[in-house]
């Protein structure tokens, strides 16, 4: 490891998004301590009464955010009770942009490479002010098919396990998805991805987390990205690994295969930036072959046939 990168400290608040999971979230919060930042934004979800030895757990989660013992302000949102993944997640992000113009996202099952924080802290500078860009991530789903010689390329899509943005782009979202029926009647997504097998796949998507079928809250940050014709910034390197995959997880409860605990790698600065904001759409089109639309065993594949039968 790199000792810049392993003493390098967090310019950015964290916002910390955790439920019942001690093993993962000691984990996690472990990379974040080592980081170090300012500011510390830490929302939990309530236990589900009806699960045996949840309250505990909760509980436990909870007191590993006591172990702060560097310089942080923490602010903390916990729920009392049971909210979902799709309301206490979208009404945490809320509560963290009512705090912070931006931040960095880390859920308790994702395990962040050292180097993603000074990653996401240069991105959060260099697009601030750029309402092109509506998300850093810190996933890479590429599997090395599509090498590159700059530091991170510009997607449509938007992925979430490690992430920040900015109070300006969160402002676009909203859970009910109120403008779907007409984008959907006007043929929107034929014209975005002038692809009838690709456009009926998200018409089916938004359709199910429209009526509120899907438990969760990233679909409809997705969509609030794509009707703003924002992009997002994707690290040439996978940065984040996803260890929640299994017993105990919310939507990823299968073994995950490739997906499930991604390596990492670690970032190389200084960064080497794109010469100009165009979208890989070689890059798009690996990602949707690969992660949604045509593997039956890729974990949006299996979340979709879980919650819509």
């Amino acid at each position: 490891m790199n000792p810049e990168v392993r003493a390098y400290r967090c310019h950015s608040p964290i916002a910390f998004l955790v439920f019942n999971r001690p093993e993962t979230t000691q984990k996690v919060f472990a990379e974040i301590a080592k980081a170090r930042p300012h500011k510390l934004l830490v929302v939990a979800d309530g236990p589900r009464r009806d699960r045996p030895g949840e309250t505990d757990r909760c509980a436990e989660v909870r007191r590993i955010i006591n172990g702060v013992d560097w310089d942080c302000e923490v602010l903390t949102n916990y729920a009392e009770e049971n909210m979902g993944c799709a309301h206490r997640v979208s009404s945490g992000i809320d509560w963290v942009f009512e705090n912070v113009d931006e931040s960095i996202f880390l859920e308790d099952d994702c395990l962040p490479d050292p180097s993603f924080f000074r990653y996401c802290d240069e991105m959060l500078k260099r697009f601030r002010n750029d309402d092109r860009i509506m998300a850093i991530s810190g996933d890479n789903f590429q599997f090395g098919s599509r090498p590159s010689n700059y530091s991170y390329y510009y997607s449509r899509y938007v992925h979430i396990w490690g992430w920040a943005s900015w109070r300006r782009a969160w402002k676009f979202y909203d859970i009910r998805m109120a403008r779907w029926p007409d984008v959907k009647k006007d043929g929107w997504l034929l014209d975005l991805f002038e692809n009838k097998r690709d456009a009926r796949y998200w018409e089916d998507v938004f359709e199910q987390a429209y009526h509120g079928k899907t438990g969760t809250w990233d679909y409809q940050w997705l969509f609030a990205c794509w009707l703003q014709s924002g992009l997002s910034v994707i690290p040439s390197v996978n940065l984040v690994s996803n260890i929640g995959f299994g017993a105990g997880a919310t939507h990823t409860g299968s073994g995950g295969g490739k997906f499930a605990a991604m390596a990492t790698q670690t970032m190389t600065f200084p960064m080497a930036n794109p010469p100009a904001i165009i979208r890989d759409s070689i890059a798009d089109d690996n990602t949707n072959r690969l992660f949604f639309r045509t593997s039956r065993l890729s974990p949006m594949k299996r979340f979709v046939r879980q919650f819509f039968g």
